[in-house]
């Protein structure tokens, strides 16, 4: 085993968890936003409704971290729930489990893993790292979404910039 000194880092391991949490927690105030009966239905464009995005946010973030803990990948999809919530409230509790699992989960990942690269759900290859970034970018672009869907209906979404 070499015993190699890691480079000077930018952000923590704790830092960048933070700041996706940050995004998890205003993803989940413009699912609250949305009215019940629009959520599971209303899209613009010929787009996914916003449950539909909100699950793929979902299926993609502990799965992801469970993937850079273990090195063991499974196909994208294969991990997802057997039914799909049919209520804002059925949304919004795997919204609230993904996020407590992430805190769980995301110290366990060992510092040097971030760097390595794999092939993230047999088809995404790059840094570990770099997933984590995917994961947080795919959420605000569909978060985007979210907020074209609301202004549509005349409901004023969160502001972007309130994290916490």
């Amino acid at each position: 085993m070499k015993n190699e000194t890691l480079a000077p880092v930018v952000i923590s391991s704790n830092d960048l968890l933070a700041q996706w949490q940050g995004h998890r927690s205003l993803t989940r105030r413009v699912i609250e936003a949305f009215p019940e009966d629009k959520l599971f239905s209303y899209s613009v464009g010929g787009m996914r409704p916003f449950s539909e995005l909100a699950l793929e946010m979902i299926h993609m973030a502990v799965p992801s971290v469970a993937g850079i803990i273990t090195g063991e990948w499974k196909t994208f999809g294969e991990s997802e729930a057997e039914e799909k919530p049919t209520t804002k409230a059925e949304l919004l509790k795997l919204w609230d489990e993904s996020t407590e699992k992430l805190n769980e989960l995301f110290p366990q990942i060992k510092i040097e893993r971030f760097q390595e690269v794999e092939k993230a759900f047999g088809q995404y290859e790059g840094t570990n790292h770099s997933l984590i970034f995917y994961c947080i970018d795919n959420e605000i672009h569909h978060r985007g979404q979210g907020y074209v869907y609301l202004r549509s209906l005349g409901i004023e979404p969160p502001f972007f910039w309130e994290r916490q």
